[in-house]
């Protein structure tokens, strides 16, 4: 009973660390100019960097947009990237800016817009969102932002940190007045 089957976290920690290792393999690959690996670095981290994105409630085209253009900024820095570093932190630390850009861009473009008069009638009913979801929106960015990093995407408080260009304490910090904001507002709810 005592050497049973080895603690869930450890089996995850393990499979992580593989997952980590094979990445930095494919990126290496890529920078040395091998096309296969580039299909298939893209097939494993584009999951992630959409759902990255998704954290920011923009429509489907956005989310490819960001993605597209993630995967620029990626393909001209690739040169950048150094094997003995995680990869997850400085990718999704080029996802972290290329997003910044992206709603700085928004916000010029909306500044310049012009209102209409009436607005077109909605043509379907709305989608249904999860209650969660709707609470999600209400954090502050940064602090949706590391929740999505940590619980949906899955990286740890060290990538976070990379990825943020924060420390690990103010990571942990985020992420638990980000807890707290959501334990308040679901007592509301209730």
């Amino acid at each position: 009973m005592l050497f049973s089957d080895p603690p869930a976290a450890a089996v995850r920690s393990a499979s992580r660390r593989a997952e980590e290792d094979y990445l930095r393999v494919l990126m290496t690959r890529y920078q040395s100019g091998e096309p296969s690996a580039v299909d298939e670095l893209v097939r494993a981290l584009s999951p992630m960097l959409s759902r990255f994105f998704a954290s920011q409630y923009l429509s489907l085209a956005d989310i490819e947009d960001l993605l597209q253009n993630c995967w620029l900024r990626i393909h001209r820095a690739r040169h950048t990237y150094r094997a003995d570093e995680p990869l997850l932190p400085w990718i999704f630390a080029i996802a972290r800016h290329s997003k910044l850009d992206a709603y700085r861009k928004r916000r010029r473009i909306g500044s310049r817009e012009v209102l209409m008069d009436q607005l077109p009638e909605r043509s379907a009913e709305p989608p249904r969102e999860s209650p969660l979801l709707g609470l999600l929106e209400r954090l502050p960015d940064s602090q949706r932002e590391v929740l999505v990093m940590l619980k949906v995407i899955g990286m740890s408080l060290e990538e976070v940190a990379r990825a943020t260009s924060s420390t690990t304490g103010a990571v942990k910090q985020k992420a638990h007045r980000a807890y707290a904001a959501l334990r308040r507002m679901l007592e509301e709810v209730r």
